[in-house]
């Protein structure tokens, strides 16, 4: 499983992508079974965490690349937007209502979808997601267990949580511990809200005895990055940056400034 995404910042409003359509590449003569039989056994659905300015410059490219290749495809915004379409949330836009706006998008999720998919990956409009690889990863996995995946970091939780960046997925059971259990009650999970809410799910799912998966395969090669693809392929030795105390599984696939 391989996502990609630039780290920077949460609520997506300081890069531009472009306003373009993408071109479609068709491969008629790709052998496509197993992916087509994993696609009904690992049903995912993904919710992409998006906002009004980024409709056109990210949400679409979305829609129309990486995001078609899920069973079911949610945009949460706070904006309405007929194209994509968008879930408008009753929640302000910008990074101090990050925590809310998960925990609103989540809400919708369990309500109107929580029977249609085994499993809920949550993304930002510039994360890149192969789903079939994330299907493979997934499907030695009951979804009735109480487990989540992404790319682990290791400060703030016991068990690790998981990066925003690269994005997140909960099993069914996990979703249905964090609406039900957690979010209505303050001993489990943070009221209000707050930015980091890749830190405040993380401790969250720890509350709900929701394990922190690990998504390396079995040669202990990363499935999911927090960052682009060149700063994991050509990595630094500079071992100042933050990210190399943060990472729970120790690597040196990574170059940062």
């Amino acid at each position: 499983m391989i996502t990609q995404h630039s780290e920077s910042s949460s609520d997506h409003n300081d890069e531009s992508g472009p306003e373009l359509d993408v071109v479609s590449h068709d491969h008629p003569y790709d052998n496509t079974s197993v992916a087509d039989q994993l696609k009904k056994e690992v049903r995912i659905l993904c919710w992409v965490m998006t906002n009004p300015t980024n409709h056109k410059k990210k949400a679409r490219h979305v829609k129309r690349t990486w995001g078609k290749r899920c069973n079911i495809l949610l945009f949460m915004s706070s904006g309405e937007d007929d194209e994509l379409p968008t879930v408008k949330l009753d929640v302000e836009e910008g990074r101090p209502n990050l925590w809310r706006k998960v925990k609103e998008a989540f809400k919708y999720v369990y309500k109107h979808h929580y029977n249609d998919a085994d499993w809920f990956y949550k993304a930002d409009d510039d994360t890149y997601a192969v789903i079939e690889n994330l299907r493979y990863m997934l499907y030695p996995y009951n979804p009735e267990t109480p487990v989540h995946f992404g790319f682990k970091f290791r400060p703030f939780v016991k068990q690790g949580y998981m990066s925003g960046g690269s994005g997140y997925v909960l099993s069914r059971e996990a979703v249905r511990r964090f609406v039900v259990e957690g979010i209505p009650n303050p001993k489990m999970c943070l009221p209000g809200t707050v930015e980091n809410e890749d830190v405040e799910i993380g401790k969250c799912m720890e509350n709900l005895n929701v394990t922190a998966g690990d998504t390396r395969d079995w040669n202990g090669r990363g499935r999911m990055f927090p960052f682009i693809p060149e700063h994991h392929l050509i990595p630094s030795k500079d071992k100042t940056f933050w990210y190399w105390s943060y990472m729970f599984y120790k690597t040196d696939d990574v170059r940062l400034k």
